[in-house]
């Protein structure tokens, strides 16, 4: 008898092989290494959670008025919550769906909402919204839509792997010009696959798979600041600010301030991913040829191409009208972009099959995000945080006041709904930004960029969990390749609130 070992990621086979004449019995014990680093973080969680939730009561929270905000046991709970889902999230330690399950669980057992409220989050109307995006997505590929787009555009940026980040980029900017980012990205997911597909054959991680689509999650959200088509943020924080100041601002006017800045950052974010994620080949040799030869195959439009390109443009349309008709606006926008879904089966364009392959992980994801957004809202832990760092803030110049509102919306953007995160902070800094004479609109607009762009974590939008979906990156390579960008965005915005919005006839100081 000998003894053979093998080894296969966290195992160790040990193979004990008994010779029996003509015939072997193989006998296999697998012994399991404790991954001790994995161990960590799901204790560091935990910790970080007993050590708030079974702290002595914490301080009020006191807004310039003098009005006290009490930190509930409920509340104080959520901040556990929060920073347990946070660690988990950002390390992996279980699939990131899984922990959104267990933000659920939790609200459950330690009673800081009802479990009905808890886990109804996660039919919420934006997590179906969610749900749509993809199917639009998974239409484009069934039907062979995406790889039409796919080599036309490698056709049209050639071979060199930096044109190839450069217009993807600008692709999925452009897009989010006129639709929501979340549809937009899952409509360019698969294009991009379908073009990741010529440079790596096998799908492996490579430093190119990762710029390529973590970029598209950090474009996505640098276009979509630009109008209100992009996202729902700008016409939430748009209602706020005409609440607070008697003042509206037009669709136009928006685009006017955030184009600049949307554009400045998609191309300063395409030299980034050119730095940290240097394509191993500048070129993929012989892609033009192999596009072109690929795009010939096609052969012409199908009529089920055209069907599924006049049913997703028709969504978009009616989305888009919400903005400028009131009898649209009373739509809710999960219902029009879950029409298409429907369509997509009535019309057999995708089939049973195609329903059981959507990414429920991402689903789910996004249904733990919603529910922690709302526990940190209902329970005022969010009001809590807003008026504790707002408050440290009211005593700052100017430019750091805005900077500093900017910097909590871009923490807090990344933890829960950008939404929430607008309406949490917005009311807050509108109330202190008189007193230290500093202008509504300035304030307006630099949360309404950090809002769009949360590029710590997945949960902090749609585009950075579809993205995730390609397997190229870890939650923790995203969350690490975050921390510079949002110190780029940071920068950008410091320059256009000093310098760029006031030359643009912006209003920074009261009268």
């Amino acid at each position: 008898m000998f003894k053979r070992f093998k080894k296969q990621g966290n195992q160790t086979a040990t193979i004990e092989t008994t010779d029996l004449g003509p015939n072997k019995i193989y006998m296999a014990q697998v012994v399991r290494r404790i991954d001790w680093k994995r161990l960590f973080f799901i204790f560091l969680g935990v910790g970080l959670f007993c050590i708030v939730y079974y702290s002595p009561a914490w301080p009020d929270a006191v807004d310039p008025k003098g009005e006290h905000f009490p930190l509930t046991r409920e509340g104080k709970a959520a901040l556990a919550l929060f920073l347990l889902a946070g660690t988990w999230w950002v390390f992996e330690v279980i699939p990131i769906g899984v922990t959104g399950i267990v933000i659920g669980i939790i609200q459950a057992l330690f009673l800081i909402r009802p479990a009905e409220v808890a886990f109804g989050d996660f039919m919420d109307p934006s997590v179906w919204f969610i749900i749509g995006s993809v199917v639009i997505g998974m239409s484009f590929a069934r039907t062979g839509l995406t790889k039409r787009m796919a080599y036309k555009m490698l056709l049209m940026v050639g071979e060199k792997t930096s044109m190839i980040y450069l217009g993807c980029f600008v692709m999925t900017a452009s897009l989010t010009l006129i639709m929501a980012h979340t549809a937009v990205a899952a409509a360019v997911y698969p294009l991009l696959m379908a073009i990741y597909s010529l440079y790596e054959q096998n799908s492996k991680p490579t430093r190119f798979g990762k710029g390529l689509f973590i970029g598209m999650a950090f474009v996505a959200g640098a276009g979509s600041i630009i109008t209100l088509l992009g996202a729902a943020r700008g016409a939430v924080a748009i209602g706020f600010f005409r609440d607070i100041t008697g003042r509206e601002i037009s669709f136009f006017e928006l685009t006017y301030y955030m184009l600049p800045v949307g554009f400045v950052m998609v191309f300063l974010l395409w030299g980034f991913f050119m730095l940290i994620f240097r394509p191993e080949q500048k070129t993929i040799p012989g892609l033009r040829e192999r596009a072109n030869t690929l795009y010939t195959n096609l052969g012409p439009i199908s009529r089920t191409e055209v069907l599924t390109l006049v049913i997703v443009f028709s969504t978009i349309a009616v989305m888009s009208l919400r903005s400028f008709i009131p009898f649209f606006a009373e739509v809710n926008k999960s219902a029009i972009i879950l029409i298409s879904t429907a369509l997509f089966f009535l019309f057999k364009i995708l089939t049973i099959k195609d329903l059981e392959e959507i990414p429920w992980n991402i689903v789910l994801l996004f249904g733990g995000a919603m529910s922690i957004g709302f526990c940190l809202w209902h329970t005022g832990a969010a009001s809590w945080l807003a008026i504790e760092w707002l408050s440290i803030l009211q005593h700052a110049t100017p430019f750091i006041f805005v900077l500093g509102i900017a910097f909590f919306v871009l923490i807090m953007t990344n933890f829960i709904m950008n939404v929430a995160a607008i309406a949490i902070s917005l009311p807050v800094a509108l109330v202190i930004a008189p007193y230290l004479g500093v202008a509504p609109e300035i304030v307006l607009f630099a949360s309404l960029v950090t809002a769009g762009m949360p590029f710590l974590l997945l949960v902090g939008a749609a585009p950075n969990a579809i993205a995730y979906e390609s397997k190229q990156f870890t939650s923790g390579e995203f969350f690490v390749a975050g921390i510079p960008a949002s110190l780029l965005l940071m920068g950008i915005l410091a320059v256009f609130i000093k310098f760029i919005w006031p030359a643009m006839g912006m209003p920074v100081m009261l009268p």
